[in-house]
């Protein structure tokens, strides 16, 4: 049995490296063989994941202009001061009224406010999660993230959404920063620039987030993990705008980030196991489907508005 995961796992992994692959398409692809033959190296796919996702993100900055770096900036820290405070406050409302443990419903929020699997990971310790918490946080946000990276392109097509209007909008909307520059690679360049920009943005009030939580959850010893990968984004973008080089160069390392952000959707679908889909329960999969249904529809309705 193991040597059939490892042949299905190298076959599709290959196949993660044409040019008929898409982020939704190898996204299935993990899904497929997580939940039949299973993972051949699971103790191995998250640290390799985590890695491969962040190197593809900076590499992306040698694609962008540092001047749209910081105009997309600008034009998401709104949106982004108030989506966050908003789906923390509303969670904890909704976690107590339908009986949710406090460390799972703040799990949650913090996933559906920031980053996704980025600030669960962030905030667990903070909070002394268990395994079967973080299992449940990381499980719904995984399905909600998967969900999102195949029906945000359609629901923007549908919508006609200009490229600004939709990177803007995933970037607010959906949680884990590969689904985001998943679905925005497939909608266009413009769209996958914006959107990475913000969700980074975004992803720097992982610091706030956790020194907040220590502070209400009263926890002296926090310890705060600062997302080092944002600066080096920017060091690639600050390079790509003032070294002169051939365009091909630029063009070379963009495509590389995309090939590792398909491969790296892939591993996160392959890296599901039944056993993290059953641990999530009805109630915090409710609480996070109607956090995602809120912070998606007030960010659209903005977005569509003001940019």
């Amino acid at each position: 049995m193991q040597t059939l995961r490892i042949v299905a796992f190298v076959a599709f992994l290959l196949f993660c490296l044409t040019p008929w692959a898409s982020p939704p398409i190898a996204l299935a692809l993990g899904l497929v063989l997580a939940l039949t033959l299973g993972h051949p190296y699971p103790a191995r796919n998250s640290k390799v994941t985590k890695m491969l996702l962040q190197v593809s993100v900076v590499l992306l900055g040698f694609g962008m202009n540092l001047q749209k770096v910081i105009e997309a900036g600008r034009t998401g820290i709104l949106f982004t001061i108030v989506t966050i405070i908003g789906t923390l406050l509303l969670g904890f409302l909704l976690a107590h009224a339908m009986g949710i443990s406090r460390t799972t419903a703040h799990l949650i929020s913090s996933g559906t406010a920031i980053c996704g699997g980025s600030a669960i990971a962030a905030v667990g310790p903070v909070v002394n999660a268990n395994d079967e918490e973080m299992s449940v946080a990381l499980g719904t946000v995984f399905i909600l993230n998967s969900i999102a990276l195949f029906a945000f392109p359609m629901i923007g097509h549908r919508l006609g959404l200009t490229q600004s209007q939709f990177g803007v909008w995933v970037a607010i909307a959906i949680h884990d920063t590969s689904s985001v520059v998943g679905a925005a690679a497939k909608y266009g360049t413009e769209a996958l620039q914006i959107a990475t920009t913000v969700k980074l943005t975004r992803a720097l009030w992982i610091v706030p987030l956790t020194l907040g939580t220590a502070f209400f959850f009263k926890r002296k010893s926090a310890k705060v993990a600062l997302p080092w990968f944002i600066l080096w984004f920017v060091v690639a973008s600050v390079i790509r705008t003032y070294l002169a080089a051939p365009t091909e160069v630029w063009s070379t390392l963009t495509m590389l980030a995309r090939i590792g952000l398909t491969i790296t959707l892939f591993l996160i679908g392959a890296g599901l196991s039944r056993k993290s889909i059953a641990a999530v329960g009805a109630r915090p999969l409710i609480l996070g489907v109607v956090l995602w249904i809120v912070i998606s529809c007030a960010s659209l309705f903005a977005v569509m508005r003001m940019v």
